[in-house]
């Protein structure tokens, strides 16, 4: 069916109306008063929930709700919809309504070339909120397109803290000292195996609804949106580096155990693979610190940006998930100046510019982990002898202590829910 003038202005009823019922929540993010954004992160990772909190703030500042024009581009009603259809929503608003619209656009990444209207909207004066589900959208040729005139923010699912919260869980100051710091425990088991997705917390079969929706990532933002061929090298794919996400891991390593089971693929099959999963905001890579240009390329390690998502690969997979969420938090926090350190002794976690090295350990207590214990500990120490660090810490499940070294200097021990916690006020 053609889509027209009415099916918009049925669309854009509908928005209005779930701008006006949705319940908000909290969540630490603030706009900029005169700002347009470009929101991208993982599929319900609450980018939409970030429209609709604008508009809210916006209604609340003396906006109409009629000056609201929500669009979810996910509507099956705009299946096939191509970018010089975009001017029809104009149109629709204008034939009904005589305010000055503002503008939030949801997954807008499924009509190819947006971007062009989008600057053209911004171009005259119009405010605009753009969400989508893929980090092309962050790319500079997007940025040159969109001209400066929009600010962007990569939006993740639930961090701990958030986690706590929207389960009404409020710390008071001495949190670490009472009852409540069982509590936080608590969430954090669960916190560490299903993930941070905000709707995952309505849902008592958590692995259901993980699994329905890494379908509908994989399905349409990855294997429908790239035209992939090979399917099953592609999921298979995905399984290796699930399996292997505390190690650096070549392209040509996991195209290997792939061609193992019989399936045909290639090295550049595989790195595409792994493209198009870091564009539907599912992967993100680390490179080594002390590796050449070449081996920086082909040599990584990947990691999932949300736990929920690596957990329905594995099986007793406790060791990867503490270290995909460590991963994720400094991620979250310093970017791409996240490395890990792979030359004769090996570092999960280096920050070069903050003299910051981190390892991920579940246990490093006790006889059955004396080996590990000397391992990561000798680890941080030799990197500290060929430059001095600020901080070397062990971040582990549940152990606590300090660890002093001959030259005067320690490494912590710090359980990661307390780790991530860290810095925070309550």
């Amino acid at each position: 069916m053609a889509i027209t003038k009415e099916t918009f202005r049925m669309l854009i009823r509908e928005g209005q109306e779930e701008i006006r019922d949705v319940l908000l929540y909290n969540r630490p993010f603030e706009f900029e008063e005169n700002g347009r954004y470009v929101l991208v992160g993982v599929r319900q990772a609450g980018k939409s929930f970030m429209l609709y909190k604008r508009a809210k703030q916006l209604i609340s500042n003396g906006h109409a709700l009629e000056e609201i024009v929500y669009i979810n581009f996910d509507d099956e009603r705009l299946i096939g919809m191509k970018a010089d259809e975009l001017d029809l929503i104009m149109q629709a608003y204008q034939s009904v309504y005589s305010h000055t619209p503002v503008f939030f656009f949801d997954e807008i990444q499924n009509v190819d070339g947006w971007e062009h209207f989008a600057r053209r909207l911004a171009n005259k004066k119009y405010r605009v909120f753009i969400t989508g589900s893929n980090a092309k959208m962050l790319s500079r040729d997007i940025q040159t397109t969109l001209g400066g005139r929009f600010l962007d923010a990569f939006i993740f699912p639930y961090c701990f803290e958030e986690y706590l919260e929207a389960q009404g869980i409020e710390l008071g100051k001495e949190w670490q000292n009472g009852q409540q710091r069982s509590t936080v425990q608590q969430a954090f088991s669960s916190y560490m195996k299903w993930g941070g997705f905000p709707e995952l917390l309505l849902y008592r079969n958590k692995r259901h609804w993980l699994n329905d929706l890494y379908e509908k990532i994989a399905l349409g933002d990855i294997i429908q949106r790239n035209k992939v061929k090979n399917e099953l090298a592609l999921r298979l794919t995905m399984k290796r580096i699930a399996d292997s996400v505390m190690h650096p891991t070549s392209y040509r390593r996991i195209s290997n155990l792939v061609k193992s089971t019989g399936l045909s693929t290639s090295v550049s099959s595989v790195s595409e693979y792994v493209r198009f999963a870091q564009d539907a905001c599912v992967l993100f890579s680390l490179e080594n610190y002390t590796s050449q240009f070449v081996e920086k390329e082909t040599i990584k390690k990947h990691y999932f940006i949300d736990n929920g998502l690596l957990s329905i690969f594995l099986t007793n997979g406790e060791t990867a998930l503490l270290e995909n969420l460590c991963a994720i938090h400094l991620y979250r926090k310093y970017g791409k100046k996240l490395f890990y350190y792979n030359k004769n002794i090996e570092v999960d976690f280096f920050i070069p510019d903050e003299g910051y090295a981190i390892q991920a350990a579940y246990s490093i207590y006790g006889e059955e982990a004396q080996t590990t214990f000397d391992r990561e500990t000798e680890a941080l120490k030799r990197l500290n002898s060929y430059m001095p660090l600020q901080r070397m810490l062990i971040v582990t499940y549940d152990e606590e202590g300090t660890i002093k070294l001959e030259n005067g200097k320690v490494i912590e021990v710090v359980p990661a829910w307390k780790w991530l916690l860290e810095g925070k006020t309550f």
